[in-house]
């Protein structure tokens, strides 16, 4: 087998026959089992069906509320995540960021539930949301910087991939939960009040806790770098010169400057799909809470399947390969399905789309790793943060106009696809580091 040895080769650790360093791997890729549970219960399935359907006064005014919360949380991101990350790396504590901003998550996502189902609790929602939301995104990045100290470059891949798909498996288990135990039962089996939609609300305080329950091993098996760790002042002062010499070096590194232009374009497509997805399942073909969350499960274990099985694939076409080849799939069957008609054929048609979700992202993830030299790794995915927020916005502004417009959910979502062949366009021009 055929791998490319990136820069950070020297930071991995060796992992074959050791089983202190297999338990670092399955610790590292066990958080994405705790923290997919937010954007699979919050961000896609159940809060945010619950906010259009529940607290906005019509699901029009939570879609445009939501997309600008949305939008204001990737703002937020692009600020903070290029800085956090160096000082990450000039400071030694990308373990120390990850574990805070998991309480961040944790306890921003609890408060969710006091968002009764009334459109005075709007602005309430939505900071809750939008604050776990840049949470979310901070945390991933230490999270990510941590990939390349666990895995060797031959099996950085499926390494990537095994997290993205325990991720999946995360979300999916907690959904199943969320169903089971919270949505269906009536009455509650432990006194949830469906008037005041706590059966909903509820959902918020499962992912919290289920945050603090999953998340800790990584934070215990995959320690920072020894040696002295500099003041917080200095590793400040180290880390914005780190930021500073990282965007001079882009004119010099072209590969790195078009993937991540590429990634700007279709994370945005992405995050649009994951952000209105269940919008749009509920506006066109009527599906209630019950069916999106029975939509949602089904989803996750195709994408799932996909992240795990389409590592293999990785580790033999290469990253970028992989990235592609997702990404037109999600073009052929993105379309099908906004000429789909019949729920069924919805089903079908996402269900195969699902497939390639975790590919694109977790492949993605594995050629920024690959891209990165090992002492600028956490400022690198500060980077890599930054092109899938700095611009947030457009994908749902886009989405929201265009909707607007045409009065059409099908064609607003059509925008979609338009990211999604612009990020696949320019990821085609981008050179494939030397293979070794």
């Amino acid at each position: 087998m055929t791998a490319r040895a990136p820069r950070g080769s020297r930071e991995a650790v060796r992992v074959k026959g050791h089983r202190g360093e297999t338990r670092r791997i399955w610790a590292w890729a066990f958080y994405d089992w705790a923290n997919s549970a937010f954007p699979t219960v919050v961000s896609t399935f159940v809060i945010a069906a619950y906010f259009a359907q529940g607290i906005a006064p019509d699901p029009a005014t939570g879609q445009a509320a939501w997309g600008w919360m949305q939008s204001a949380a990737g703002f937020g991101v692009a600020l903070l995540s290029p800085l956090l990350g160096a000082l990450a790396d000039a400071g030694g504590r990308r373990r120390l960021m990850l574990g805070f901003f998991t309480l961040v998550l944790s306890a921003s996502t609890a408060m969710i539930w006091f968002a009764k189902p009334d459109p005075a609790f709007m602005t309430y929602a939505l900071v809750c949301v939008g604050l776990a939301t840049i949470a979310f995104e901070l945390g991933t990045v230490f999270y990510n910087a941590m990939l390349p100290s666990v895995a060797t470059p031959e099996r950085i891949g499926r390494v990537s991939g095994l997290g993205w798909g325990l991720g999946y498996a995360g979300g999916l288990v907690c959904l199943a939960i969320c169903l089971v135990l919270l949505v269906q039962p009536n009455p509650s089996p432990i006194g949830l009040d469906r008037g005041q939609a706590e059966h909903v609300r509820a959902a918020a305080l499962l992912v919290a806790a289920w945050l603090l329950v999953f998340g800790w091993p990584v934070l215990v098996a995959v320690p920072d770098a020894q040696g002295p760790k500099p003041g917080w002042g200095e590793a400040a002062r180290r880390g914005l010169g780190e930021i500073v010499a990282l965007v001079r070096t882009l004119p010099r590194n072209p590969s790195l400057a078009r993937f991540i232009l590429a990634r700007l374009f279709y994370t945005d497509g992405l995050n649009t799909l994951f952000a209105f997805g269940a919008i749009y399942a509920a506006g066109v073909f009527g599906m209630g809470i019950d069916r999106i969350l029975l939509f949602g499960i089904a989803m996750n274990v195709t994408a799932g399947l996909g992240a795990a099985g389409f590592a293999l694939v990785e580790d033999r076409i290469g990253s970028r390969q992989m990235v592609l080849l997702a990404l037109a799939a999600m073009l052929v069957f993105g379309t099908g399905l906004l000429l789909a008609t019949t729920e069924l054929g919805f089903w079908v048609l996402a269900l195969s789309l699902g497939l390639f979700f975790g590919p694109a992202q977790a492949a993605s993830r594995t050629f920024m790793a690959r891209l990165a030299p090992p002492e600028e790794m956490a400022a690198h995915f500060g980077l890599f943060a930054l092109s899938g927020r700095i611009t947030g916005f457009l994908g749902p502004a886009a989405l929201a106009t265009v909707t607007t417009a045409t009065g059409s959910q099908r064609l607003g979502m059509a925008t979609v696809l338009v990211f999604l062949g612009v990020g696949a366009a320019i990821l085609l021009t981008v050179r494939d580091p030397v293979r070794r």
